[in-house]
């Protein structure tokens, strides 16, 4: 295993794992999240460009992806998926260290996402890695508005959570 900021080589297979670990969640009856079409290329390439993408690989070749972006003064994981293939064997621990040593570089005081709640792989998850949820009444200017995007994209059928890991 091996990880490493992401190469524009990279995306276009970051798109791949991103809709083969989506087909998930049609097993646990949220089917519309798996029909979700993956991130655009300039999505992924604008994160790669600024240093916040990076990849998991197994023998050279991505399994694996995060990508994160400042958002009120934390690091925010936008995305992070692993083929289900390689699922269950730390890829996903393996990234979130990479991102937390890389907000730790840069001084900043936590990470943050916005996750399903009752999804095994979502919120329980990262509890497990040291999260925290956050009210409503908690949520910073930067993560209202992303709660409020997932909101007008329906995401919210499904109960939802923002949630936050302390790294100092």
């Amino acid at each position: 295993m091996e990880i490493r900021l992401a190469y524009a080589t990279d995306l276009p297979v970051f798109r791949e794992i991103e809709v083969e670990a989506g087909r998930l969640f049609v097993d646990i009856g949220m089917p519309e999240i798996a029909g979700y079409e993956a991130l655009p290329l300039e999505v992924l390439a604008r994160h790669q460009a600024e240093g916040y993408a990076w990849a998991a690989t197994a023998a050279g070749t991505a399994v694996g992806y995060l990508i994160a972006e400042p958002v009120d003064g934390c690091l925010h994981i936008e995305q992070i998926s692993v083929l289900p293939s390689h699922g269950r064997r730390g890829f996903g621990a393996a990234l979130l260290a990479a991102v937390a040593a890389r907000a730790v570089a840069d001084a900043l005081p936590a990470l943050t996402l916005t996750t399903f709640v009752d999804v095994p792989w979502n919120a329980p998850y990262y509890e497990r890695h040291g999260f925290h949820r956050i009210g409503d009444d908690e949520l910073t200017p930067g993560l209202r508005v992303i709660r409020d995007r997932e909101i007008a994209l329906g995401l919210d059928r499904w109960p939802r959570t923002a949630m936050r890991r302390d790294l100092r």
